[in-house]
């Protein structure tokens, strides 16, 4: 089973990208990587999840808008359950700009056998698709009390916080269940340019998309949270540790 993180563009910008595997009783990393075109991104796609492989991916972007105006369940959810911890996300709708672009998105992989999954049977191979949120996804995973601010503020700030997101994933995510084998030299180091950091925070943001699509494959409602339901769209967020 393979695990893809999508770190999408809602726009024109690149999107980060990560493939992991589960073999072996853990998950390994077999690529990060950017993309700019959707077009690559779907070459990509076929690349590392071909037509008959097994995989789940995992999208930061609302792949299912239902609502014409205002702000869709799962948004309003994570506002409701992550406000505290400035992880409240962005509301999406059909009249927003980016609407055509994340939700064809979603249709393009639909159209490759990738099935959109709020419910699942953990462990099931197959192939599916779900939407996630970093922000969320790593307040709980790392146990913290407030979102790592590396998408607002001076370089140097944000190079400070995206250096603490390198460090948590290094340090925790191979301690969890499941467990990602990783070692330092597999992480891009952090630069010091602001479009080569913003490159890099794509890639780690990816990678934590792909954990979370490993994490709900392995545990399913057990250990995560869906906020939403596929009628009015949802976000796939690990569950506090206990």
């Amino acid at each position: 089973m393979k695990f893809l993180g999508i770190d999408l563009g809602w726009s024109s910008g690149a999107s980060g990208l990560c493939c992991l595997a589960w073999s072996n009783g853990s998950l390994h990393l077999l690529d990060l990587s950017l993309k700019q075109a959707i077009t690559d991104i779907h070459k990509w796609v076929d690349k590392w999840a071909s037509s008959t492989e097994p995989a789940m991916i995992a999208v930061d972007a609302p792949t299912l808008i239902p609502n014409l105006t205002g702000m869709r369940l799962p948004d309003k959810l994570t506002h409701q359950h992550f406000r505290h911890y400035h992880a409240g996300c962005y509301p999406a709708n059909l009249g927003r700009p980016f609407a055509q672009r994340t939700v064809e998105f979603g249709l393009s992989l639909e159209a490759r056998g990738f099935t959109h999954a709020p419910v699942i049977v953990p462990k099931e191979l197959g192939r599916f698709q779900i939407e996630v949120f970093p922000h969320p996804a790593s307040v709980h995973l790392f146990g913290l009390t407030r979102i790592l601010k590396y998408k607002k503020g001076t370089l140097a700030e944000r190079r400070l916080e995206l250096i603490k997101l390198r460090q948590y994933i290094l340090d925790i995510l191979p301690t969890l269940e499941p467990t990602l084998n990783l070692c330092a030299s597999s992480l891009p180091e952090i630069p010091t340019t602001g479009t080569a950091l913003k490159a890099v925070e794509d890639q780690l943001d990816s990678l934590i998309c792909a954990y979370v699509a490993a994490h709900w494959w392995y545990w399913g409602i057990e250990r995560n949270w869906v906020l939403g339901d596929a009628t009015t769209g949802y976000i796939v967020v690990p569950a506090p540790a206990k």
